[in-house]
């Protein structure tokens, strides 16, 4: 069977049983965050804007932040069947996309603080970061998938890698 492609926009956060593939354009200082279980055949995506959700309201998206994006996807894995031990991670993106003249220092490392966040989350749920792609100061695509477990990294002016 053919893989079908879903593409997940800023802030969406989706768990699919395979065989699917799951994109996300325009990862600058957002990280691309995949979690999979190539067991149970169980994959998720989140498109991470924010490091932390502190400070704002209930009503935005679990997968805009770090903080909330990486227990949502971990518990909606094990809902369709993953196991902790076997769910594995890749990362992407995380990039310093600007550079501006009396901008802070703040907005400057967002990427940064994206891939640091990301990464505590992820060692506090017992999950293995395996691959990542991040930081630099170019824009990528990324593109899961659940046909053979790999995630194809689109970098602009660098090419395609796989990790």
């Amino acid at each position: 069977m053919a893989e079908q492609s879903i593409v997940l926009g800023m802030a969406d956060l989706m768990v699919v049983s395979a065989p699917i593939k799951l994109i996300t354009l325009g990862l600058g200082s957002c990280i691309g965050l995949v979690v999979y279980d190539s067991f149970a055949k169980v994959a998720g995506m989140a498109h991470i804007m924010l490091p932390d959700s502190r400070g704002l309201h209930g009503s935005e998206k679990v997968g805009k932040f770090a903080d909330t994006a990486v227990p949502a996807i971990i518990e909606e894995m094990l809902k369709k069947g993953a196991t902790r031990p076997r769910i594995k991670a890749k990362i992407a993106g995380g990039a310093q996309m600007f550079s501006l003249p009396g901008a802070s220092a703040e907005f400057l490392t967002v990427g940064a603080k994206n891939v640091a966040e990301t990464k505590k989350r992820l060692a506090r749920m017992g999950i293995a970061l395996i691959a990542s792609d991040t930081g630099g100061n170019k824009g990528r695509t990324i593109e899961f998938s659940t046909s053979n477990w790999m995630l194809k990294v689109k970098t602009l002016g660098k090419g395609v890698s796989e990790i």
